[in-house]
């Protein structure tokens, strides 16, 4: 697994949007190169004003507005640091300010994998609600559906079948999270759920040492494909499936997270890696 530079004690502010962007330069103008989404602890490098260069844990470095950000008082300890928190596993979810769908707007919707705190658990009404605590100190409702505690890491058997749930989500550059992925971003948090964390972008992915080579005949479903001119010049990643088909997320002829068939001309002449979990 890969080690953390963003430790706790490195924590110094939490994402208070639902995403948020990243970008090579302190512009909005510039590209994006990643994105963290709510509650996510960051470390800030440096700063500009109006924006911060931030670390996310899975140690990439960007631009960040400043008001995405909470930024913590010293000795504050990170959002969702500690204590009972949840997990949405939906691939969206409002977030109330009481308990009901149909009196106010939602505060905000949350996309899947994002770490809500939990302040109480009523039993009364079905136990349909959890009041949760959100990063800037108020207090809201998400509805028990959309959320787990404590879920089981995934087998390599089991991811195949997990993959397909966000077939059709959008196609994002630097995308990463359910509002839209890019190639490596779903990749990564795929594999996140079975507790291993990879290299934000395909190239170091490929090149990540708790990756082995493996032939294109030995694939077996979980495994993951490279593309490229060469593989110094990897550009493009997904997860074969079996049957000889793989998922990604994908700008190519309909960009979204979708199935593709390894023997398409299109991707057989690109195909310059497989690698598989160590």
């Amino acid at each position: 697994m890969l080690s953390s530079l963003v430790s706790a004690a490195s924590v110094s502010a939490n994402v208070a949007r639902p995403v948020a962007n990243m970008y090579s330069k302190p512009s909005a103008d510039a590209d994006v190169v990643s994105q963290a989404i709510y509650g996510t602890g960051v470390g800030i490098l440096e700063k500009k004003p109006g924006w911060a260069r931030v670390r996310t844990p899975d140690e990439y470095a960007g631009w960040m507005e400043e008001g995405a950000l909470r930024k913590l008082h010293e000795g504050e300890p990170g959002y969702a640091a500690s204590g009972r928190t949840a997990r949405v596993e939906s691939l969206f979810a409002n977030v109330y300010q009481e308990p009901d769908v149909t009196r106010h707007a939602p505060v905000m919707t949350v996309a899947f994998e994002t770490r809500i705190v939990v302040e109480a658990e009523p039993k009364d009404d079905g136990a349909r609600w959890i009041q949760v605590v959100l990063v800037d100190r108020r207090t809201a409702w998400i509805q028990r559906g959309d959320v787990s505690f404590d879920a089981a890491p995934l087998s390599v058997d089991a991811l195949a079948a997990f993959s397909k749930r966000f077939l059709g989500l959008p196609y994002l550059w630097g995308g990463t999270s359910a509002f839209g992925f890019d190639c490596s971003g779903f990749v990564q948090m795929l594999y996140r759920r079975m507790g291993v964390t990879l290299p934000r972008d395909a190239q170091p992915q490929a090149d990540w040492k708790g990756l082995a080579p493996v032939r294109r005949a030995d694939l077996r479903p979980g495994d993951l494909l490279y593309f490229g001119q060469a593989p110094s010049k990897i550009t493009h990643t997904g997860m074969y499936i079996g049957a000889g088909e793989f998922i990604d997320a994908t700008a190519h002829e309909h960009p979204c997270v979708q199935i593709d068939k390894l023997a398409d001309a299109y991707w057989t002449k690109l195909l310059v890696a497989a690698r598989r979990l160590k």
